[in-house]
């Protein structure tokens, strides 16, 4: 039977995550975390993120990449996850 490294399998889930979306959360909204915390099934929730703060986010990556974000292509809540999130601005054109 073969064992994960764990930072291994921290830097697999980690690198899923769009260098996009991590930048806007470390660098442009100043969100302290450690790079085990971010991972596609980290919530917002337990980031310390509230609902004000993903209006902030969904600004940030207007601002950021140019895009405008329809009402009903981002339901993002604290609950929600950053891989949720990837995905919600992966499809918007």
């Amino acid at each position: 039977m073969t064992q994960i490294d764990e930072p291994s399998a921290r830097s697999a889930q980690q690198s899923e995550l769009p260098a996009e979306l991590v930048a806007l959360l470390t660098d442009r909204l100043d969100v302290e975390v450690g790079s085990d915390q971010l991972s596609p099934s980290t919530t917002f929730e337990s980031l310390g993120l509230d609902s004000l703060w993903l209006m902030e986010l969904v600004v940030a990556a207007e601002e950021e990449f140019g895009i405008v974000l329809p009402e009903d292509a981002l339901d993002l809540r604290p609950a929600s996850t950053l891989g949720e999130a990837a995905a919600a601005f992966e499809h918007v054109s």
